[in-house]
């Protein structure tokens, strides 16, 4: 193929992929850099369960009265089933999925955008909740008014004493009357439950809170609680936990109350799933709704529109052709030698979970034990299918060890050992063995030393943010890198080991 042919097709390629980047960057206003945060976010639920083959009917709790953000739009997702919501006084809008019948594993959705809301949420302006004192009898009691007792003697008002009850619940002593009310091994949500009693009891309407803390890209979030007071003539806000106090809109409140957050009729093994993330293209659909729908098109037809946990998997394949274009640099212009084309980039894929240093660490030391395990193995004269098989037994041993070994010594990181390609590290450790008995132990080293060189550099780049950032929400660049990657494929030039190898000859 003529080099002309070459350079135009990297051409329409680079024009392409920075074409679409420069659209998207100057008309449509994706951000550049990740601390560019918007404050639009998508939170989606999957509830999945167990049908028996009758009629079913599949409940949840859904964002309503949210405080300092708005729910902007919402949808439910249930092929079949009929959606009906519904208000639960004092507990929040509950949506309930039915069907006639249903068997077998069952999977519904609700998915939410939300935005900080312009006008604090009514639940601040409610009007005066009645007084439900809660029903507490014998030791129970007893125990409650010396709680509530000792905290009115300390505090001037309902903020003071409701501050003060969580405070002695959070730091309850063994046998004390707050221990008593909490039971052995209290959780967040009991805490906050037994305070919210407590301060009713002591005549201030308060109720449990149930909700989310946003963050990006979440792919299992879990429920947090906190507590709600009435008083001066508004809900007031008291959090158990003190890192929820700033920034307060990233809580968003879900339900009240102590209810379950879903329930199922006709069906077992009910579980959820929620998974929150930072929606860049969703900060645009203002602007967007001035512009043409074949621009609404490109971000409604690209990687956002799928769902979180697809979208937490691309954040990590769309850096691996960074991390190849890198590995083509520097073999085939530095001139780095490595075992394989791209066993490198997957030890750098492994480095993502373990750290460099672990990383660096763990693939020494099942490398150097491997070698010596392959050594013994060739004096027994075995096949070769039959010494990769045996290889491969060895390996999962030496992980294993070190796993348990890891864990012994408190090393959390050794836990991630196991993420490691097991087939790659013990296809490296028979090619270094080979490579030793063909070409020396110098070239093994030397090759098996520029592999970790060449993975370490690739995790560098991988792990930055504003790659991972730039690649997701642009990846028409990775044309540009395709193109880049073609001309380089023609390049057959001195590399730069060689020109210093022989350096004397060029003078």
């Amino acid at each position: 193929m003529k080099r002309v042919h070459l350079y135009l097709l990297a051409g329409i390629l680079a024009a392409i992929g920075i074409g679409v980047f420069f659209h998207k960057f100057f008309v449509l206003g994706f951000p550049l850099k990740p601390e560019e945060r918007t404050d639009v976010w998508r939170v989606e639920v999957q509830l999945q369960f167990e049908a028996a083959g009758g009629p079913v009917k599949a409940s949840l709790f859904v964002p309503y009265r949210t405080g300092d953000l708005a729910i902007v739009d919402q949808s439910f997702v249930s092929p079949g089933y009929g959606i009906v919501t519904e208000p639960q006084p004092g507990h929040g809008m509950r949506a309930a999925y039915s069907i006639r019948e249903a068997r077998g594993t069952q999977a519904v959705y609700y998915r939410a955008v939300i935005q900080p809301a312009r006008v604090r949420d009514e639940v601040s302006r409610a009007p005066t909740p009645v007084l439900q004192p809660p029903e507490l009898e014998g030791a129970q009691r007893i125990a409650a008014e010396g709680v509530v007792g000792a905290a009115r003697q300390r505090s001037s008002d309902a903020a003071t004493l409701a501050s003060l009850i969580v405070k002695w619940l959070k730091e309850a002593p063994r046998g004390g009357e707050a221990a008593f009310l909490l039971g052995p091994q209290p959780t967040p949500r009991r805490i906050a439950m037994v305070a919210a009693q407590l301060i009713q009891f002591a005549a201030i309407p308060a109720r449990v809170v149930n909700g989310i803390a946003l963050a990006p890209e979440r792919r299992d979030a879990q429920f947090t609680h906190w507590l709600e007071f009435y008083a001066d003539g508004r809900w007031q806000e008291l959090y158990i936990n003190e890192s929820h106090r700033a920034p307060p809109h990233q809580l968003l409140a879900w339900w009240r109350g102590s209810v379950p957050f879903a329930e199922i009729t006709g069906g077992s093994e009910l579980h959820y799933t929620i998974a929150t993330s930072r929606s860049y293209e969703l900060a645009t659909r203002t602007a967007l709704s001035q512009q043409r729908a074949l621009e609404r098109k490109l971000v409604e037809f690209s990687l956002f529109g799928l769902p979180l946990q697809s979208q937490a998997l691309f954040r990590t394949l769309l850096v691996i052709p960074v991390g190849i274009l890198l590995l083509v640099v520097l073999r085939n212009i530095v001139g780095l030698k490595t075992f394989g084309t791209f066993m490198p980039v997957l030890i750098a894929l492994a480095f993502r979970q373990t750290g460099l240093a672990w990383g660096i660490l763990f693939f020494c030391t099942v490398v150097g034990l491997g070698l010596a395990a392959r050594f013994y193995l060739e004096q027994l004269k075995l096949l070769l299918v039959p010494r990769l098989a045996a290889v491969v037994i060895v390996v999962i041993l030496i992980i294993a060890m070190l796993t348990v070994l890891s864990f012994k010594l408190g090393l959390e990181r050794g836990l991630s050992i196991g993420l490691f390609p097991i087939v790659i590290m013990t296809m490296t450790i028979e090619r270094m063995t080979v490579v030793w008995e063909e070409r020396g132990a110098r070239e093994a080293l030397e090759q098996g030393l520029g592999s970790l060189v060449v993975g370490t550099l690739c995790y560098l780049v991988m792990n930055l943010r504003i790659v991972e950032h730039l690649f997701f929400v642009f990846p028409e660049l990775l044309l540009a890198v395709l193109a880049v990657t073609l001309l380089i494929g023609r390049y057959s030039g001195y590399r730069l080991t060689e020109l210093y190898r022989f350096r004397v000859l060029a003078r």
